[in-house]
């Protein structure tokens, strides 16, 4: 799985006008959990670049005045007027100890559903999972290829080992659905049919009437009686 490296520093300073100072010099607060001790510290908002602004899950190797932590990130903060990164947080991986990650989701194969007109639907992009460091991946695959119309993959079909999933057990991932033009085709078949199949049924609406057969005696259609 990749890895990107953060060369930062301590911090020693950790009030509001200490942390205002650092953001004004380029540079991201942020604060490692979960190994023996909590750590502040600040890297330049450049080197987060590409752990933030990515779809991908990755480690992250941060290198402080000597020391080496491999995480994960836990949580971000965005300037609200800027979008800028003003804080990140990242939990520090303990061998035997379990963390909890977003993992995203890798969808493979062609759902059968799609093959019989169906438009596939993606709920969600990545799962919650509690493990041990030593079984973090990149994605968790899921294979869509029995994926049915109007049939969904639920949290709780999703199986992998050594993960613990957080989500709610039912929540759907992926559904197949009817397109409108499916929809429609569908609904107007069954009429179609029903007027069809009825003995001396009406004709459809626009549709000419037969001509009456004239009375005996009477005046064919087109002349008058003299």
């Amino acid at each position: 799985m990749k890895t990107i490296t953060i060369e930062g520093q301590l911090r020693t300073g950790l009030g509001k006008g200490a942390t205002r100072q650092l953001r004004s010099q380029g540079q991201v607060p942020g604060v490692i959990y979960g190994g023996a001790k909590e750590i502040n510290f600040s890297a330049p908002a450049a080197a987060f670049k590409t752990l933030v602004y990515t779809p991908d899950f990755q480690f992250a190797e941060v290198k402080l005045n000597g020391d080496s932590y491999r995480c994960i990130m836990k949580d971000l903060q965005f300037d609200k007027i800027n979008d800028h990164l003003i804080h990140i947080d990242l939990m520090e991986l303990v061998e035997d100890k379990k963390v909890i990650a977003t993992i995203p989701l890798k969808f493979t194969g062609a759902p059968v559903g799609v093959k019989e007109g169906g438009k596939l639907h993606i709920k969600m992009k990545a799962l919650k999972v509690k493990t041990l460091p030593k079984y973090l991946r990149e994605n968790i695959d899921v294979n869509i290829d029995n994926l049915e119309l109007n049939g969904n993959i639920r949290v709780e079909d999703i199986k992998v080992e050594h993960y613990e999933i957080l989500n709610s057990p039912r929540i759907p991932i992926a559904s197949v659905r009817l397109t409108r033009e499916l929809k429609q085709e569908e609904a107007a078949a069954p009429v179609a049919g029903a007027v069809a199949a009825v003995p001396g049924a009406a004709p459809a609406a626009g549709a000419a009437a037969p001509a009456a057969a004239p009375e005996k005696g009477g005046a064919p259609a087109g002349k008058k009686e003299k």
